[in-house]
């Protein structure tokens, strides 16, 4: 970023990389349809395959297991569904089970009904409760249909990386499918669909460095597969009808190429965030981070300013030149109340700041938020009462 101006919200969407606007605009230049077998079709379709072995290589999948979406909502609305089919048998889950702290196109719980929803409490570090995910999968009807878990890797907010493949062993010995939300796990952590903890890995294209309105559903297999959310022309072998959205897959799967890579350098991040936090705590004693003493993703950090209300810090922020969160950015630019906090039992009118960073962030971004925060904390210890209400 410039020296005015300093990015922190690649958790909301990462800055395109320039391997991937280079991939998006040698695919706009392709006049052909994937679906064409004339020459220019074939070239498209070459690129989109190339694309798609990329994704699948980000999380240990085969390429032929990688269906492109819009997006991760798109994923979500697709897997998130009571009707299923094995081979051409149909397959229906009765209960989706999700967490209290997962993303609202979860909780939402796509094409099942509100009474087919269960939510599964999580700990006051953020972690899932396994034991009552254990117990309310015991509990289960099977009589009445499968059970279906679906829940995140890593938090959007807190940047909590969870049990994830205890969560699958858990969930396989209890009957159940999984689906995990890896949006903000991708490029993070190491991820290996293969290794059987997962069934479906849900992506997205702009959370790693990708164009935005491209995502992926990954699956360990194509046995089984939810009901079409979109039907039409047979695209994606049937799952995803449409011509794809060649410019923006092929972004993707330059940004996946690219997010591999960059799993070696994730330890450099982490510094950057400990000293960040650091400096956070320095100038703010009593601040609160979220999710500080169990495994998180590197990049992510989610504080408390108490007596300042989380909406009232970020507009500072951004008036002094840097670009944060306070929470989701999902909620149509709403800023408010963090239902993840509430989870975690800090109430429901908990709020905090999310600070997420990435490999091109520099020490300039970070001295520049600290210069905006030294100001803050001035202002909060010269009035105290200001902005009052608890974070």
């Amino acid at each position: 970023m410039s020296a005015t101006r300093a990015y922190l919200d690649f958790n909301a969407s990462a800055p395109l990389t320039e391997r991937a606007r280079a991939a998006v605009l040698d695919a706009l230049s392709m006049p052909g349809n994937p679906s064409s077998v004339h020459t220019e079709g074939r070239e498209a379709r070459r690129i989109l395959e190339q694309a798609r072995t990329h994704v699948a290589r980000l999380v240990g999948a085969r390429a032929e297991d990688v269906v492109f979406t819009s997006g991760a909502t798109e994923a979500a609305a697709m897997l998130l569904t009571p009707y299923w089919t094995m081979g051409r048998a149909p397959l229906g889950f009765s209960k989706l089970y999700v967490s209290a702290a997962d993303h609202p196109c979860f909780l939402k719980g796509g094409r099942f009904s509100c009474n087919q929803i269960k939510i599964i409490p999580v700990q006051s570090d953020g972690l899932i409760d396994l034991g009552a995910l254990n117990s309310l999968l015991a509990g289960h009807d099977r009589d009445a249909g499968l059970p279906l878990v679906a829940v995140h890797a890593v938090n959007n907010e807190t940047g909590v990386i969870q049990p994830i493949e205890e969560i699958g062993r858990l969930a396989k010995a209890n009957g159940a499918t999984t689906i995990f939300d890896a949006v903000q796990a991708v490029g993070r952590i190491p991820l290996d669909i293969s290794a059987g903890y997962a069934d479906y890995f849900i992506l997205s294209s702009h959370k790693i460095g990708g164009p935005k309105g491209a995502g992926a559903v990954v699956g360990n297999a194509d046995l089984m597969m939810p009901r079409a959310l979109i039907v039409g022309g047979g695209q994606e072998k049937g799952h995803r009808a449409g011509t794809e959205n060649l410019a923006a897959n092929a972004g993707f799967g330059a940004a996946a190429a690219e997010a591999l890579g960059n799993l070696e350098r994730v330890d450099l991040m982490a510094e950057m965030r400990d000293r960040f936090e650091s400096a956070v705590l320095k100038r703010i004693p009593d601040a609160v981070i979220h999710g500080r003493d169990v495994n998180r993703v590197a990049n992510t950090s989610f504080f408390s300013i108490p007596g300042m209300k989380a909406e009232t810090a970020q507009i500072a922020f951004d008036l002094g030149g840097v670009a944060l969160s306070a929470g989701s950015a999902c909620s149509s630019g709403r800023v408010g109340p963090s239902h993840v906090l509430e989870a975690m039992g800090l109430g429901n009118e908990a709020s905090a700041l999310r600070v997420s960073i990435g490999h091109s962030t520099t020490e300039d971004d970070l001295a520049l938020f600290d210069s905006v925060l030294a100001n803050i904390a001035t202002r909060r210890k010269s009035s105290p009462k200001a902005g009052m209400k608890a974070a």
